[in-house]
């Protein structure tokens, strides 16, 4: 049993990526390329959304059905620019690209919306809310293998990026460096440096969330 506040934690968590995601959906602007990523933050916005909703009743939202033809649909649209990167990159995309992360947590996602069993007399998600040892009634998920399997992925893409941080922290502080010393580097410049260090911070969040939650729910 999986105490309460363990997952009130997470839940919290969640949250906190959902509004850090809205912001830089707000504070966007797309007609600068290179500057924001608007796939992946509405994408870490609508995961961190669902996966609350998942751990605290309190804070579901939409049907199980529903999200599941959201993370369909993000599956899809995250797999189509996967196989982008891999016609341009080759293999290394699978690897190390921007976007397999977020397939890999897109249709974890969706697994984890098809495969929860509820009791008789329940439909959809609307039962998963608390989780195993909250107050959710999700019993367990079908075919447990894939399950362990998205979450040793999804622990493994987590410290992979781990791994990458250092290196975008660096960058980030390069760029605040040279406009504190009066270089020509523009603001905008400052705000691409700054976006991979924050794209990744919440996807290592949502990825070790996500790998915790497919394990409690087995």
């Amino acid at each position: 049993m999986t105490p309460a506040w363990l997952l009130d934690i997470v839940a919290a968590c969640m949250l906190a990526v959902a509004a850090v995601s809205a912001a830089r959906l707000v504070t966007a602007r797309p007609w600068q390329r290179g500057l924001v990523t608007l796939d992946t933050d509405a994408a870490h916005l609508l995961m961190a959304i669902a996966m609350a909703g998942m751990l605290a009743t309190s804070l579901s939202t939409l049907s199980g059905t529903a999200w599941e033809v959201v993370f369909a649909l993000m599956t899809a649209w995250f797999a189509l620019r996967v196989l982008a990167d891999a016609r341009a990159n080759g293999a290394r995309a699978l690897a190390a690209g921007h976007c397999a992360p977020h397939l890999v947590h897109s249709a974890a996602m969706l697994y984890l919306f098809l495969a929860a069993t509820v009791p008789a007399g329940m439909s959809g998600m609307a039962g998963m809310s608390g989780m195993p040892g909250g107050s959710g009634s999700m019993t367990g998920l079908r075919a447990p293998t894939v399950a362990l399997l998205f979450a040793l992925i999804l622990v493994g893409y987590s410290a992979w990026d781990l791994d990458q941080l250092p290196g975008r922290r660096s960058r980030t502080g390069t760029a605040r460096v040279a406009l504190a010393g009066g270089g020509a580097v523009p603001l905008p410049a400052l705000a691409a440096a700054e976006s991979p260090a924050v794209t990744a911070g919440c996807r290592i969040i949502m990825g070790i969330a996500m790998a915790f939650m497919l394990v409690i729910a087995l």
